[in-house]
Parts: structure tokens; sequence; C-alpha cells
């Protein structure tokens, strides 16, 4: 795995774990489940994406860094001292679980689209679309379900059209600015527009009734 893709998807896996550990203490879990919340979310979308394009078995379990560093970081969240800083600093928790999720959205959006584009379906910007939204929104998905919560990405702000919009984004631009460029831009996209969601609250439409 060249080295470029490998540190994003590090950066990706340690900030989905991030979110998923932040959601799990905040459901008063216990470590084993802070841990495969942090796994489970860093990974979920990823495993999908393989089992998509029948990449068996998975990079989680043939590159096993990924799942390592998710489990890692969940832990050190848990640690007391962790818990405590983040439990008298509401705001700054609220922030980092925003900014984790965002990234890892992003990065992961943009794998996904360049796993697909790899595996040889470049011409097929609906598949790789699909394939990026899906491993973006995954894991947090997962999350959510073992959370007992409704699915993040049906209920709060702006968020699987940001990832569908960055997952554009990088098809469309993969040949005339390559695989660096293509997938910057759809990083930087994502967590603009899931930023500036939260921020300004923009929401889709909602059954009221």
């Amino acid at each position: 795995m060249e080295i470029f893709v490998l540190i994003l998807e590090l950066i990706g896996t340690v900030a989905f774990a991030l979110s998923g550990a932040i959601i799990a203490l905040q459901k008063r879990m216990d470590i084993f489940g802070v841990c495969m919340m942090g796994l489970t979310t860093a990974c979920g979308g990823g495993v999908l994406r393989d089992v998509f394009l029948g990449a068996l078995p998975p990079v989680m379990f043939r590159e096993p860094v990924f799942a390592l560093t998710a489990v890692v970081v969940s832990a050190i969240m848990f640690l007391p001292v962790v818990r405590r800083a983040l439990s008298r600093q509401e705001q700054v928790y609220e922030k980092l679980l925003l900014f984790a999720d965002a990234a890892g959205l992003g990065i992961f959006t943009a794998m996904g689209v360049a796993a697909t584009i790899r595996a040889g379906y470049g011409g097929n910007v609906f598949f790789a679309v699909f394939l990026g939204t899906i491993t973006g929104v995954g894991g947090g998905v997962l999350r959510d379900v073992m959370a007992g919560t409704p699915p993040y990405i049906f209920v709060k702000h702006i968020y699987a059209l940001a990832a569908i919009f960055g997952a554009l984004l990088c098809a469309f631009l993969w040949k005339p600015m390559g695989q660096k460029g293509a997938m910057l831009v759809c990083v930087a996209a994502v967590l603009m527009i899931r930023l500036l969601a939260a921020h300004y609250r923009w929401s889709l439409p909602k059954a009221t009734e």
C-alpha cells in the first residue's frame, strides 16, 4: 500500500475510532463496548466496501494495523484521566466528536472511491460514488445501530449528501488531478460541508407529524 494512502487511511481510522469511542462513552459502555464501537466505526465501512468489490478477506483482516489502531485509540479514550478531562469540557467533547466524525467521513469516502477505481471500475461513476458513500457512512450507521440510536445520516445535519458530493468530486477529478489531488479535494469538501452544516444547522426537510 503506497505511503499516501496508508497515512490517509490511518488518519481516518483514528478519527472514526474517536467518534465511535465518544458515542460509547456517552452511552456508559464498558471498556469492551468502547473498543468495539471504535473498531466498528473505523473499519465497518471498509468491510462493506470490500464485500461489494469481492476483495476478500477485507482489508481489516489482511492489514490488522487498522483494527489495532482503532482499538488502541478507543482504549486511550476510556482512560479515566481522558474521560474526566472531556467531562469537564462538554463543548470540547462535542466539537471533538463533530470534527472526528467529519474528518473520518471525508477520508473514507475518498478511500471508497479510490478503491473502486483501482479495482477497475473507474468508468462506472455511479458505482464509484455508491461505494465511496457506503465506505464513508457505513461505519457510522453500524455505530449508531449498536448504540441504539437512529442512524446519524437520517436525522442529523447534512451528512450522507456531503459524502455523495465529495465522492462525485473525487470520481470526476481523478483523471485531471490524479489520485492524490482528487482524494484531497474530496476530503476537504466533505469536511467543509459537514462543519458548515453543523454550524448553520443545515438539514433536509423532516417528517414532523
